[in-house]
């Protein structure tokens, strides 16, 4: 007689903290102060990046949890370091097999743009999935109209690999070109010490402003 046992999930939720930025995962419950984020800056008026607008924020929470649920998505709500929701993220297309994973769907209320936070935020998710959970490459991918998103990607340290021609389909009908970006596992190391010291960088200009 066989038994049929379900597998545990390769990466399973948790909670990491920095000094400018914590990472928790995704709950329901966070739905009003989502939408409060959201609306700083209007970061969902664009037509090529896909952030939830105020009134999909529900039906956004309730798509990365289900994705959670079927193991694809470890999704996480962003908090600042006044402990205020300021956006989310997550690890995507997790393959365990191949011990890959991206970090993506990614958005942050127009008030932290440009700080540490992001920074931090990637440092932290790099950290874990390379020394917590053994990946040999973290891609990345953007639109490729989302100049800031491409500059910030590129910031980090990560490597374009290619551009997916017409590689989506927006809802007005656009057709959407993706950059691919990677950090390989041999690269971590490098990768690691340029994002602690863009840390301390920022750090030392804050103090001496």
């Amino acid at each position: 007689m066989t038994t049929t046992q379900q597998r545990a999930p390769w990466i399973t939720p948790f909670t990491v903290k920095g000094d400018h930025v914590t990472l928790v995962p995704l709950e329901a419950g966070h739905e009003a102060e989502l939408v409060d984020a959201v609306e700083d800056g209007k970061v969902w008026d664009t037509w090529f990046a896909a952030v939830p607008s105020p009134d999909g924020m529900r039906q956004e929470i309730e798509w990365r949890l289900g994705l959670a649920e079927e193991g694809r998505m470890v999704p996480f709500t962003v908090l600042d370091a006044q402990g205020r929701i300021a956006g989310m993220t997550a690890y995507m297309n997790v393959d365990a097999a191949n011990r890959r994973l991206e970090i993506g769907h990614t958005w942050y209320r127009g008030s932290v743009q440009r700080t540490s936070l992001n920074t931090e935020a990637k440092l932290l998710l790099l950290r874990h999935a390379f020394e917590q959970q053994d990946c040999i490459a973290v891609g990345f991918r953007t639109a490729f109209f989302n100049q800031p998103s491409r500059r910030a990607i590129e910031r980090l340290g990560a490597k374009l690999e290619g551009v997916w021609r017409n590689h989506l389909v927006l809802p007005d009908g656009t057709l959407r070109d993706t950059c691919y970006y990677s950090v390989i596992n041999g690269e971590w190391p490098a990768v690691q010490r340029h994002l602690t010291w863009l840390l301390a960088r920022a750090g030392s200009a804050s103090e001496s402003a």
